[in-house]
């Protein structure tokens, strides 16, 4: 899926984005926040994950947009929201689709066993993943976008 906007990553960075979504990551881990901190930032360093956290945002942000707001009101909406609220965005409700695209992390960091890579690449797993990626973009898009 493209990109929302050019803009994007430029103003929810990778480092923003690892930030973001540390808190999710530390829940579905049980692990403390500055290992999840230190865990979210070598994952978002691989261009597969970031890419692929770029793009649920991306579904979640179409469909914040009204008729009536412009993509860059919206993008601009955003980067006020990074600059207020990054370090303070809640944890997402873990369902099974957003465990799915932490299993992807996790995967990408070798803490996941490769069988793992084999069920998020059947139909099933598949779709579970784009799911999970949407609703980590939702969630992201809901917290910082008051």
């Amino acid at each position: 899926m493209p990109l929302f906007s050019r803009r994007l990553p430029h103003v929810l960075t990778r480092k923003d984005l690892a930030r973001a979504l540390a808190k999710t990551y530390a829940k579905a881990a049980s692990v403390d926040a500055e290992e999840a901190l230190d865990r979210m930032e070598r994952a978002v360093a691989s261009d597969r994950i970031s890419e692929d956290l770029y793009a649920g945002l991306s579904a979640a942000m179409a469909e914040r947009k009204g008729s009536r707001t412009t993509e860059d009101e919206l993008v601009d909406k955003l980067s006020e929201g990074v600059q207020k609220r990054r370090a303070r965005v809640k944890a997402a409700e873990l369902t099974p689709a957003i465990s799915a695209a932490m299993v992807l992390i996790n995967l990408e960091l070798g803490y996941a066993p490769e069988m793992m890579r084999n069920a998020l690449q059947t139909e099933k797993g598949r779709a579970l993943l784009d799911e999970g990626l949407r609703e980590l973009g939702a969630h992201l898009v809901a917290e910082l976008i008051k």
